[in-house]
């Protein structure tokens, strides 16, 4: 058995933030039903159809749960709704702010009939504070949290190239779900979450707050190079391609110079002694990491990196990714079904010593019929709520 083998989620999910959550409670086990807009359902399903015609994301963040489309706001549909959330052990919602509350979903309300329910609300800016109403989306919160002042070039900020706060925020909803889990073991009463994209985005931004406390000038914006330490980041090699590496101590700036560089005497330059020195000159470090490299391939720059005991990595692109050697080393692969067919996907970080549960990606409303037949409808009963358009 998995560990949540038994914990029934219900969902009421989109974009990425929750689905990212619950996706992971389900490799754990967890029965997560998806509760979809009829017709439509999560939007993410049409942000692409890289994937054999399906969205990136969406397949990414929602196998192995069962899809329910259902019209919340239809009186038979809001019916069906809550007799899922008063059997549920968790829900989760990152609907607009208030949604959740107007279809009956606040915590005091589901308490009312399950008062063991966990209920994750997820939002930009939390549920309290005047900016609780205001709409967030992963970029809005990248510059709300200060992610973009301290990333991209001394020119130009950039964002993530990912959905880091929408995937901070779900990974926050996904370890304190956990914990109430294991709260509610003792005390076997629910909880009530409130998870602020805005507060998961900050706590992985504390580096930069409290290199910049107390009125201190914050990280320089340094592109793929570190703000602070220095050699980090990328370098050119002679034959185009770029090799990424990393000191972080004198001991390695010396083997550097000797066995990298093979210039052993600008370990002693005072120029370069310390890393505040080397950050300070960086400039005209750059030159001489540069003007050596330039008669090197990146393979040659790899290998005498390696031989110094100096961290490094090449510069992947996704096909790259695709074919790395240490995922096909260590099986870390598995095939998982979608309506378009099977697609390769990674086994979650870590383990516990057993399989994830790794089952398929849903179709719109795949579902809908064989969870209101276990709730009770008749075969007569679904089809006419089928007809109206509740699911």
């Amino acid at each position: 058995m998995l560990p949540l083998d038994g914990i029934t989620v219900v969902s009421l999910e989109h974009a990425i933030a929750a689905p990212f959550a619950t996706r992971q409670l389900a490799d754990l086990g967890a029965r997560v039903i998806k509760v979809e807009r009829p017709g439509s359902g999560d939007f993410a399903r049409n942000y692409d159809s890289r994937v054999n015609g399906l969205a990136s994301h969406f397949v990414w963040t929602n196998r192995s749960k069962e899809s329910l489309t259902l019209d919340v706001k239809h009186p038979d549909g809001a019916q069906i709704l809550q007799e899922l959330v008063s059997k549920a052990d968790v829900v989760v919602q990152n609907l607009a702010p208030g949604a959740a509350a107007r279809l009956g979903l606040s915590y005091a309300d589901m308490r009312k009939t399950n008062q063991g329910v966990i209920l994750c609300n997820i939002s930009g800016y939390g549920g309290s504070g005047p900016d609780c109403h205001r709409k967030a989306y992963d970029l809005l919160i990248q510059s709300e949290s200060g992610f973009l002042s301290t990333t991209g070039t001394p020119d130009s900020p950039s964002k993530a190239g990912i959905s880091i706060a929408d995937i901070a925020a779900g990974m926050y909803a996904y370890t304190n779900i956990l914990a109430a889990l294991l709260q509610r073991n003792k005390t076997g009463l629910g909880c009530e979450i409130d998870l602020s994209m805005l507060e998961a985005m900050t706590e992985w931004m504390s580096y930069p707050l409290y290199y910049s406390y107390d009125g201190a000038a914050p990280p320089a914006r340094a592109g793929a190079s570190h703000a602070t330490i220095f050699p980090y980041g990328p370098f050119p090699a002679g034959d185009g391609r770029t090799v990424i590496l990393g000191l972080q101590n004198d001991r390695e700036w010396t083997a550097f110079c000797t066995s990298v560089l093979q210039q052993p005497a600008l370990a002693r330059d005072p120029r370069y002694a310390s890393n505040s020195a080397r950050a300070a000159n960086k400039e005209s470090l750059a030159r001489v990491v540069t003007d050596c490299f330039a008669g090197l391939t990146a393979d040659q720059v790899l290998d005498r990196l390696n031989r110094a005991g100096i961290a490094n990595a090449r510069l992947n692109d996704m096909k790259e990714v695709w074919q790395h050697v240490q995922f096909a080393a260590r099986d870390r692969w598995r095939d998982v079904d979608t309506p378009a067919g099977p697609v390769p996907a990674l086994l979650p970080p870590g383990g516990i010593g057993m399989p994830p549960r790794m089952e398929a990606v849903p179709a719109l409303g795949q579902h809908s019929g064989s969870i209101l037949a276990e709730m009770g409808h008749s075969a007569a009963a679904i089809a006419a709520l089928r007809a109206q358009g509740v699911i």
